[in-house]
This record gives structure tokens, sequence and C-alpha cells, in this order.
């Protein structure tokens, strides 16, 4: 017979929360994603697109996760399956669906911060020399042929082993002495040394012709519907929304804490954070370009692991200082890699936790013990770095935006719950939601979400990714897609420990004043 639920673990306060929710969202892709597609995608004129996704689908997305995990005090699926209620514990599985993502995500990202520390130490000595693109892929990573290899590579199995260490560790102190403190540590840590390599990359000879490169708008591109795609994919992708992340994040908070202001705080300071990136990549760039005498369309490598192990290394060789400023680069890069692979990580951890009915520890040890071994298995060998690619393509590209979709359409129009959700919002928040969030989230959101996962979902079966043979697509990108539905079912069929049905949620919907209405009429 199972004992009484322990109280549920909490931020220390609403500082707390919104910095841990920013270093979720500031990740990876700020850095080495957002520059270079803007740059793809009309430079200048993309911050139209940009703006519009991120009030009609980023804001309120992350909106409907707050509102979910704060009513239903619970992990993805227990938030999930409180949310259905008596008819509809079926919403649970879509809580597993979610959890499943962030397990594969966690398990490649935690490798990427393992190259960002060994470049960290790298930086020191500028040890890629004169050829950082064959030191990349030869002396560093040792790169296969497309396979399943178990000939490890020591230079990055040792700090993946470490990475994995530190995150196995916050995530058994718990959410405010693991979580907020490395959140509360790492992210001023984190703005101040990109501040200081921004200032840096201004005063770099040819920095002007990067920036004219990124915001000189192209109008013309606004014409284009892939162009408006790829700002709905570039905000949907930073947010951190739609895979349990800010659902597991506000369940958190205390019962009585505004939700939508933290939450606009959280959306501003990501995208600010992004263009910051993009002002201080691209006067990089810039200078490179000068240096190569090449214009900056002609250099190779614009966008992520290309950009920051190749073309970042090689600019740090022709800079004065350089050195210093790999450091910065590079220690910029594994911090708001950690911050966010905490996050991931937790939301496996808490469903796991609830689940069996585990202590917190017990929990992270579990999860993060077989996180690691998988992660150190696939992704620590010569042939680590193509299938990290191709997981990410297809858990990205196909997991979430597919987790985002159903979850719109299930919860507005199956269950038809949104207007308690939005009741919610209102009732603890400075900032009120009307019915136009609701259509947001139900209308616009699912739509062009759902075109997005159809465009991808056709270009992959008909196009491939990367010239890569199909059989090796076919195991890793279809694989991991397998992988989540399966995990998704059997997570879901198994019984919990301690049952998450005895649950009230507050404040009461509908609220007393519209009950004492209804009996008046």
């Amino acid at each position: 017979m199972s004992t009484a639920a322990a109280p549920r673990e909490q931020w220390t306060g609403q500082v707390g929360f919104i910095l841990s929710a920013i270093g979720s969202a500031v990740g990876l892709g700020n850095i080495w994603r957002f520059p270079g597609v803007a740059y793809e995608n009309g430079g200048g004129a993309f911050l139209i697109p940009y703006l519009v996704a991120l009030l009609t689908a980023g804001i309120p997305i992350l909106f409907l996760d707050y509102a979910i995990g704060h009513r239903f005090r619970g992990s993805a699926p227990t938030s999930l399956r409180r949310l259905g209620g008596p008819r509809g514990r079926w919403l649970e599985s879509l809580g597993w669906f979610q959890v499943a993502i962030a397990f594969v995500i966690g398990l490649y990202y935690t490798v990427v911060i393992a190259w960002a520390v060994s470049y960290f130490v790298f930086s020191f000595d500028l040890r890629w020399g004169d050829d950082p693109a064959g030191f990349f892929s030869g002396d560093y990573l040792q790169t296969g042929d497309p396979g399943l290899s178990f000939e490890f590579v020591p230079g990055v199995l040792i700090p993946l082993a470490l990475v994995w260490i530190v995150t196995i560790a916050v995530l058994a102190a718990g959410v405010a002495k693991g979580l907020q403190r490395v959140n509360v540590v790492f992210l001023p840590l984190l703005v101040v040394a990109f501040l200081i390599l921004v200032v840096r990359a201004l005063f770099l000879e040819g920095a002007g012709v990067g920036l004219d490169a990124l915001f000189t708008p192209n109008w013309a591109a606004l014409g284009d519907p892939n162009v408006w795609i790829a700002a709905y994919s570039q905000i949907f992708f930073s947010l951190s929304i739609a895979f349990g992340i800010m659902i597991t994040y506000a369940s958190y908070r205390r019962r009585r804490s505004n939700l939508t202001a933290p939450g606009l705080v959280v959306a501003f300071a990501n995208s600010s954070f992004e263009i910051l990136a993009g002002i201080g990549v691209f006067a990089t760039l810039g200078f490179f370009a000068v240096q190569e005498n090449v214009a900056i369309g002609e250099l190779e490598g614009l966008t992520g692991v290309g950009l920051s192990f190749i073309t970042f290394p090689a600019i740090v060789s022709e800079m004065p200082g350089g050195a210093l400023f790999g450091c910065l680069f590079f220690g910029s890069l594994a911090m708001a890699g950690f911050t966010s692979l905490v996050s991931v990580l937790q939301v496996v951890s808490a469903a796991v936790q609830e689940k069996f009915a585990l202590s917190r520890r017990a929990a992270a040890l579990g999860v993060g013990i077989v996180s690691a071994v998988l992660s150190v298995l696939l992704f620590s060998t010569t042939t680590g770095l193509l299938a990290l690619d191709v997981t990410d393509q297809w858990a990205n590209n196909i997991g979430i935006v597919a987790s985002a979709v159903l979850g719109s359409v299930l919860i507005v129009w199956v269950l038809r719950r949104a207007g308690e959700l939005r009741s919610h919002l209102n009732a603890v928040s400075t900032f009120q939601v009307g019915r136009v969030w609701v259509a947001l989230v139900g209308v616009v959101a699912p739509v062009v979400l759902g075109y997005m996962l159809i465009q991808r979902i056709v270009t992959l079966i008909s196009e491939g990714y990367g010239g890569l043979p199909g059989w090796y697509l076919l195991a890793f990108g279809w694989g991991s897609i397998a992988f989540i539905v399966v995990a998704t079912i059997v997570l879901s069929l198994l019984a919990w420990r301690r049952s998450p049905d005895e649950f009230t949620p507050w404040p009461p919907y509908p609220p007393a004043s519209t009950r004492r209405e209804e009996r008046a009429s």
C-alpha cells in the first residue's frame, strides 16, 4: 500500500522560475541556428515573420504549457491525464510521447555540450591548427562511414562522461537546489560572456560587412511561404515548448503565481538573446569574409555544427586575441547547452518519479544512468556525428511538431478544455488572455505546424537527408520515431504505483460567480 505523496517541490520564487525558464529556452539553437536561418530567409525582413510567429504561435503555446502544468500540478503525463479527466485519461499518452522525445533529445544534446567543453580547452592553444574541418571530423571525432560502430573516441567519451556526472548531480539535487541554482549562476555568466564576445566582434575589421549581410532586408522573401515556415520553425524550437519542459517547470510554481507576465518576459528574453547572437556571429563572419576576400554568402558552415566547430575555430585562428574569443564562444555554447539539457532531462526524471512513486534521487539516478550509457554507446564512437545529425532531424522536425499539433487539436477540439485553461491563466495572472488566444492555439498553431509537419515528412521520404543511405535513415531517423511511439504505448499501459487521479484543480472551474449566475437563471 503506497504512502501519501510528498509535498511538491517548488521554485523559491518568481525570479528563480523566470531565470530557469529562460535558461531552458536559451540553448544551442539561439547561437548556431537563428543567425543562419535569418540570413538565408530575408535578412532584416525575416524579423517580420519571426515576430508574427512569436506572437501567434510561440507565446500562445507557451501559455498553454504553463496553464496545463500549473493547474494540474504534475509532469507532462500526470498533468495531461488530470486534464483529460475521467473520460480522457488516455491523454496521458500524449505526455509520454513528450517524455520519450525529451529522452531521445537528451541523449545527443549532451554530446554537443561535451564537444563545446573540449573546444573550450582547445581554444587555449588553438589546437585545431590550420585545418579546423579536418581536425574536427578527423583528429577529434575520427568520423567513420555510416553505420553502428563501437569504436570509442576517448576525446569525446571523457568529457561526455563528465557532463553526464554533473547533469545527474543537478537533477538529484532537486528543483530549487539543483535546476534553479545552476540557472542562477550560469545564465548571468552566459549573458556577460556573450556580451563581451559581441562587443569584441563589433570592433573587428569587416564587422559592418557581416551586419549588413544579416540585417539588409530582402522584402521579396516575405512572399515566399518557406520563409514564414522557417520563422515558425525557429520560434517553435527555440522556446522549449510542446515537449513537456514548460508543463513540468510550471508545475513547480506556487498555487498563486503570475503566469502570463513572466511568460512574456521569458519569450522576449529568448528572442533578444537570439538577435544578440545574430549580431555577434555575423560581425565575426564579416571579419572572416574580409580576411578571405569573399562574400558572406560564399562562406561555408553558417549554421549548426559547421558554424560552431569548423567556421568559428577558423575565424579564431585569424583574429587578434583569438584564444580568449574562442574561450568565450565555446564557454557560452557549453553554458547555454547545459541549462537547456537539465530542463530536457527533468521532463523525463519527473515523469518517471511520479509514475513509479520513486524518490527524486532514485528517479534522477535511474534516468541519468540509463541515458548516459545509451548516449555513450551511440554518440561517443566514430559514427556519433552522423547518428546525432539524423536523430536530431527526426526528433525535432517530426517528433516535437507532431506533439504540438496533437496537443492543440486534442485539448481544444476533442476535449474542449481551452476555456478552463484560459480561465486558469486569467485567474492567477496580470496579463489577461481572451478568445483570440484560444483561436491562436486551436486554429493558427495546428494549421501552420501541421503544414510544416506534412511538408517535412514528404521531403524526408522523397529526398532523403544529407545524401545518407536509406537504410541508415530508416534505422536512426524513422527508428527514433518508432522508439518514441513504442515507448509511449508501453509507458501509458504500465500501472501507476500511486494513482494521480485523486486531485482537485484550483481555482474551481467554472468560477463561483459563473456558477451563481447559472443557478439564478
